[in-house]
């Protein structure tokens, strides 16, 4: 496996740092032929921690972010409704780390669904910051 850029080695909570090194790990691992942008995610609940990583598909509007599908993951493993801890994102292109990689739109909803207050953490500026789901999306569509 490759190594941790330095931007992940400066993360000083331990706990923090594992997610996002998940995150990191199952970057290599995504399907992202047009774009070359690979994408990782680290899902933690009181279970576990669930990966994902995006897949492309020639028709664009199919494909599937990194979020969403470690959220649907940990569903797929622990069943029904979760509870989300923390989220860790992690991006790359042609190899190196991108500046800036914060959940899109549709994943920010998706997490709303199972953890409004737990903690993202992704790349802005060329750094990671962490903010709460709730503080990425504040007024998160709710149906109950």
């Amino acid at each position: 496996m490759a190594r941790l850029p330095e931007v992940l080695a400066a993360i000083a909570d331990a706990s923090e740092r594992e997610l996002v090194s998940r995150a990191f790990d199952v970057s290599f691992k995504a399907y992202a032929p047009s774009s070359k942008f690979h994408v990782g995610a680290a899902v933690r609940t009181a279970k576990g921690i669930y990966v994902g990583c995006n897949v492309e598909n020639a028709s664009f509007g199919l494909t599937s972010c990194a979020e969403r599908n470690a959220v649907f993951a940990a569903i797929g493993a622990e069943g029904g409704k979760i509870k989300i801890e923390a989220v860790a994102v992690y991006a790359r292109s042609s190899g190196k780390t991108v500046k800036t990689a914060s959940p899109c739109g549709a994943c920010r909803q998706v997490l709303a669904e199972f953890g409004r207050d737990a903690v993202v953490t992704f790349l802005e500026g060329g750094q990671y910051r962490s903010m709460t789901v709730d503080e990425l999306l504040p007024a998160a569509f709710e149906l109950y």
